[in-house]
């Protein structure tokens, strides 16, 4: 049983999360030969002021 964890800032639609997750399932279970329903998928977002890069908070990037 795959478990795929995928960490995002917030801001996407669920359209795209849709996408994501099944382009995501048919990859691995292709490249693992296991069934789709086996892969489980954990989507973890997070705020833009929680994730910093070059020393600086995304939220600061705008």
């Amino acid at each position: 049983m795959p478990i795929i964890q995928i960490e995002l800032l917030e801001g996407r639609t669920i359209e795209q999360k849709r996408k994501m997750i099944k382009g995501v399932t048919d990859v691995i279970s292709e490249t693992l030969n296991c069934k789709p329903e086996t892969v489980h998928i954990i989507i973890r977002e997070m705020k833009r002021e929680n994730f910093a890069k070059n020393g600086i908070l995304f939220s600061e990037m705008e």
